[in-house]
């Protein structure tokens, strides 16, 4: 959250678009952006005064071209749909966003983020969809039903997919032991 209020100066005067987050990144910040976070849920705590909480679909966002100075989305394209899904909210993004920072997990890193498992996203759906039972995710939590929605959900992407869908940003890797792990697109 720092590299991001740095990178685009955000300040109490930037009007921040913070599609399908929460209150809890912006915690770890000491600036309180003129914030409105856009979710399909809503809120599960009180909002603060200076953020304003729209229950909504990002990949049909009901505001006005370039409404907002910078636009902020992190592990979230990854589950809005299939690639048609995809191409909407990134479209979105672009459309009311003047600058944009969107980040989701890397298809061909070794670890899917989400079940904290090697190699499950690279399994043929039918076996992936088997193994889901063993991940360390669902060892932990115990909610096969839970794990099994998140595997049908989540489409991780590639690295040329982001540069489809964001043709005017540069495209960043976030790395883990040398390895490319999460992608992002910046548009500054």
């Amino acid at each position: 959250m720092e590299s991001f209020i740095h990178l685009f100066k955000v300040d109490s005067t930037t009007k921040v678009l913070d599609v399908g987050g929460t209150l809890l990144n912006w915690s770890f910040v000491k600036v309180q952006p003129r914030l409105t976070i856009l979710n399909i849920h809503p809120p599960g705590e009180s909002v603060p005064p200076h953020v304003e909480w729209i229950v909504g679909d990002a990949r049909s966002m009901p505001f006005k071209d370039q409404s907002f100075d910078v636009v902020f989305s992190n592990s979230v394209i990854e589950h809005v749909g299939d690639w048609e899904d995809q191409k909407a909210f990134a479209r979105e993004i672009r459309r009311v966003g003047k600058r944009y920072f969107v980040q989701t997990p890397n298809y061909y890193f070794p670890v899917e983020p989400h079940f904290i498992t090697p190699f499950i996203h690279w399994l043929p759906h039918d076996i992936g969809r088997r193994v889901v039972r063993l991940t360390i995710r669902n060892l932990l939590t115990r909610d096969v039903q839970n794990s099994m929605e998140l595997y049908e959900e989540v489409r991780l992407l590639k690295p040329k997919e982001m540069r489809d869908l964001f043709p005017e940003a540069e495209i960043v890797f976030e790395r883990f032991l040398g390895l490319p792990k999460s992608i992002l697109a910046i548009k500054k």
